[in-house]
């Protein structure tokens, strides 16, 4: 069947299976690798999307169900060759290790972030607790949450 989407910030028709999930499409016919598989049952969030604002675990999420909506992987987050302030501030409050968790990670606070500018480290944890990380522990990950909205508005963007 035919789908047709706008996929960070750029409409995109594709041919996808019924079957297919939206994180297959991403991958395999998108080339867009950012979203990982882990779990492939929804619940690690390693391949959490954002789909017209909410975070969606994309293995369980089928492709042709994106027809008409708005699609934001972790690829279309830095704009102009610029990271956006939430993976600096990933980057400058060192919550990445192994990096497998990262993008399902940004993902879920951008949308947290999207519908809620200031949040408290409570709403935080509460946001990412779906998303799970084997290296960093959350510390590190929840302080550059917290640590993103500040760095957005000292932004030259």
């Amino acid at each position: 069947m035919k789908i047709g989407f706008v996929l960070n910030g750029a409409s995109v028709s594709v041919e996808a299976g019924k079957k297919i999930s939206l994180l297959h499409l991403l991958r395999e016919q998108l080339g867009l690798t950012g979203a990982k598989e882990g779990c492939g049952i929804g619940r690690c969030g390693s391949c959490t999307v954002i789909i017209d604002g909410r975070a969606v675990r994309s293995c369980v999420f089928p492709a042709w169900r994106v027809d008409g909506s708005d699609v934001l992987t972790i690829e279309g987050l830095a704009k102009g060759g610029e990271l956006d302030a939430l993976q600096r501030s990933f980057i400058e409050n060192n919550a990445v290790q192994c990096g497998f968790c990262t993008p399902g990670m940004i993902m879920q606070a951008k949308a947290l972030l999207m519908t809620n500018p200031d949040p408290s480290e409570d709403e935080i944890r509460k946001a990412i607790s779906g998303n799970l990380c084997r290296c960093t522990g959350y510390v590190n990950i929840v302080k550059a949450i917290r640590s993103a909205p500040h760095l957005s508005k000292n932004s030259r963007t």
